[in-house]
């Protein structure tokens, strides 16, 4: 079940395990429950769900656990007391999963920041949904024995470990962030570079910031889409991390225009100190049509620019125009694709 408490997004999911010769009739039961509650919810599979009552009235007049527990009653009265169901409530899916599991067959748990060091400390790396004997080795050789070990950990030695983007996906779910919406399509395009030396400021960041967001710009028009969202990650050498994404109200396709949203998410971070890894990425994916003008500028002109400067760069290789301010940065960043495939 997924529901929102103020401004923590509360996800959780039900896990049931019926007879097998009745999950069909129970699958289309347990979804007509769900829509009393509400209509944006997610089967992920026969036997599990995951709920979103954000703005929904059935939140807004009871906790979270009275939701549960109303959904948990609804079940035994019009389904069967013979149907266990477990639901788990946190303020991700994954740590709403782990909740779920804590209490089988028929628990109801939450993590949330009053008790998620107790619940980490009794927990082992195996316990946790996609941390299989492989990627439990590779952990180990960093020094990270358990999940205590594992939420503490920097985001550098966790990139060590997993040589991925995992790095930063668990680095977010461990700490209470949403990292696995719904996959129907691709949802984002991006690049990340790890500075060969470090930079600090606006200033020594925004060439390099440049190259990362014509990159993505470029292979985000090459399939068609444009963006309406910028996000921008930042590991620090002393083995922090800072990330924020905006939404923007138009779409953007021009890497002008990604530059200068990406430029002003850097300039809100409030820490000034050395960087060792720069990310950037753009959501909200929309399929590129040009189809809604622009009061203030023109759109078309604007496009046809954009596709030009793209025939000249797949013409002639890659940078062969691009803006001034990337002068002199073709031996820093090199050409790899971070967040995603090509």
């Amino acid at each position: 079940m997924r529901v929102r408490d103020g401004k923590a997004l509360c996800p959780g999911l039900i896990v049931l395990a019926p007879d097998p010769a009745k999950y069909r009739n129970v699958h289309s039961s347990l979804r007509k429950i769900i829509s009393i509650y509400t209509d944006k919810f997610l089967a992920k599979s026969i036997d599990e769900f995951v709920l979103d009552l954000d703005g929904y009235p059935s939140l807004a007049r009871s906790s979270m656990r009275e939701v549960a527990r109303q959904i948990k009653e609804k079940i035994k009265k019009e389904i069967g007391e013979w149907l266990t169901v477990s639901i788990g409530i946190s303020t991700n899916r994954f740590l709403a999963k782990t909740a779920a599991g804590l209490r089988k067959p028929d628990g109801l748990e939450e993590i949330d920041r009053d008790n998620f060091i107790k619940v980490y400390s009794n927990l082992s790396l195996i316990d946790l949904c996609g941390i299989k004997f492989r990627n439990g080795i590779r952990l180990q050789k960093q020094g990270i024995m358990n999940v205590l070990d594992f939420y503490k950990a920097p985001y550098w030695q966790l990139k060590a470990a997993f040589e991925s983007i995992n790095a930063y996906y668990w680095y977010l779910r461990l700490r209470g962030w949403e990292a696995d919406g719904v996959v129907l399509a691709r949802r984002s395009y991006g690049n990340s570079f790890a500075l060969p030396r470090p930079l600090l400021g606006v200033a020594e960041l925004s060439p390099i910031l440049s190259k990362l967001v014509t990159k993505m710009s470029a292979r985000l028009r090459r399939a068609g889409f444009g963006a309406k969202g910028v996000h921008l990650a930042v590991s620090f050498r002393d083995g922090s991390f800072w990330h924020k994404g905006n939404k923007t109200d138009k779409l953007l396709f021009d890497f002008r225009d990604f530059y200068k949203e990406a430029v002003k998410i850097l300039i809100s971070c409030p820490h000034r100190k050395p960087v060792r890894e720069l990310s950037v990425s753009a959501f909200n994916l929309v399929k590129n049509n040009f189809s809604q003008l622009d009061l203030f500028q023109d759109t078309l002109k604007k496009k046809s620019l954009i596709e030009a400067v793209d025939e000249l760069n797949k013409r002639w290789g890659d940078f062969v125009v691009v803006p001034g301010r990337m002068i002199n940065t073709s031996e820093v960043v090199i050409d790899r694709i971070a967040f995603g495939q090509p």
